[in-house]
């Protein structure tokens, strides 16, 4: 299902979402396909899915006009010994 698609069948609403399929540029990872997995009344039981999302699923707003994702490179720390 394409984002459009989603938007119209569940406006201005948080939805958890499984990535189908993507494409990286630069450090965007922009969904083509994706899999609605729940559509939420209530936003606090989203942000705590938001939470617990990880690997291909995601918890995203249909107010949102594109649907892209920032990669964010976290390098560890370790101090010296």
């Amino acid at each position: 299902m394409k984002w459009e698609e989603v938007r119209k069948i569940y406006p201005n609403r948080f939805v958890k979402i499984q990535i189908l399929e993507s494409h990286i540029d630069g450090n965007i990872r922009y969904i083509d396909e994706m899999a609605v997995i729940k559509a939420f009344d209530d936003n606090a039981e989203a942000i705590r899915e938001l939470v617990r999302a990880k690997d291909d699923f995601l918890v995203y707003h249909t107010g949102k006009e594109k649907i892209e994702v920032e990669i964010k490179q976290i390098f560890g720390y370790r101090g010296v010994v």
